[in-house]
């Protein structure tokens, strides 16, 4: 099973790809563009808006070098794919002389329609049951065969090696580093504790980072964008991410989402001592993502606070917190 990336990740890995080179890689694959060229909100990868000469404009992913193998990659265009032919509203890749991933100047590439749409209205519970029955549906093919390429969410890959990256690179301010080696080894036990708890729970085929801003929301309903981060994990991790507030509204939502999605999939209600738990590991491994990338240029600009020592002092604060809230107990279903 390939769980690793392709080859080391490179530091600059995008320093060939110009404009011209992203306009000259779409016209590789029969396209006829207008000029217009509009760089997207991404920083693992980079994602552009290419206007063409007729038709919808398109939108040109280039994969980051090192990250994904092929496999990988086609395995979740793949998952997509699957999605659509279920009339799921997910945007798969558009394929093209028989394949989705395509090269150009040593660059790995796809291209997809464009889709518009805004934020979903989280607050409203209409919204939340629709995205409930969506997210169902998703988990419902997942569930019809694994992953044989992509990693699966745990705790050694999101909580203890970008744990051990953050500490072995010396990225704490010193004076900072005893007490968030004290809270990290505290967080570490009680999220292993929840996965005890939890038991052994069902993994299948995720979204993976399913947040609100990876889903546009149209008068039709949502639609699932950006399926860069799928893996194997709990079915819980594609709903967490659309919890907020207080523990108490955080439960009446998730009473929303549950109602939709227990339409199309069974929820196995043990994952409920995971939220807290994969929240945790998101905190951490959010943290080892971007130390690992920091020789990307582009990176410092972006993430201007991550070098400086208040930003690990909020770091250790949320770790406490989550500390508190993993102990409190699985959330309630209202």
């Amino acid at each position: 099973m390939d769980q690793s990336p392709a080859t080391v990740p490179l530091p600059r890995p995008y320093d060939g790809l110009t404009p011209e080179r992203v306009l000259d890689a779409v016209e590789s694959l029969g396209f006829v563009v207008d000029g217009r060229l509009l760089a997207l909100n991404s920083y693992e990868n980079r994602v552009y808006q290419v206007g063409l000469e007729e038709g919808a404009p398109l939108i040109a992913k280039f994969y980051r070098p090192g990250r994904w193998s092929d496999a990988a990659i086609l395995e979740e265009h793949t998952f997509t794919a699957e999605l659509v032919e279920r009339e799921i509203p997910a945007l798969a890749p558009l394929v093209i002389a028989g394949t989705s991933l395509h090269r150009f100047a040593g660059f790995r590439f796809s291209l997809t329609p464009r889709h518009g749409g805004r934020t979903p209205e989280l607050g409203d519970a209409d919204v939340l049951l629709r995205i409930g029955r969506f997210i169902g549906r998703i988990h419902a093919v997942g569930a019809m065969h694994p992953f044989q390429h992509r990693p699966r969410l745990d705790l050694a890959s999101f909580g203890l090696a970008p744990s051990r990256l953050l500490l072995e690179g010396q990225w704490l301010p010193a004076a900072l580093e005893p007490a968030y080696r004290s809270v990290l080894e505290h967080a570490l036990a009680e999220v292993s504790a929840c996965f005890e708890r939890a038991g052994a729970v069902a993994g299948l085929r995720l979204h993976g980072d399913c947040h609100p801003g990876n889903l546009l929301w149209t008068e039709q309903g949502p639609h699932f964008v950006d399926f860069d981060d799928a893996r194997t994990g709990p079915a819980v991790q594609d709903l967490w991410m659309l919890l907020a507030g207080e523990r108490e509204e955080m439960a009446v939502q998730l009473g929303h989402v549950l109602t939709g999605y227990e339409q199309f999939q069974s929820f196995d209600r043990r994952e409920l001592h995971l939220i807290e738990a994969l929240r945790t590991l998101r905190l951490i491994h959010h943290a080892g993502w971007l130390a690992q990338r920091w020789d990307d240029p582009a990176f410092p600009p972006a993430f201007p606070w991550f070098d400086n020592e208040r930003y690990w002092q909020d770091h250790i604060l949320n770790l406490r917190e989550q500390i508190a809230a993993m102990q409190e107990g699985p959330l309630p279903v209202c």
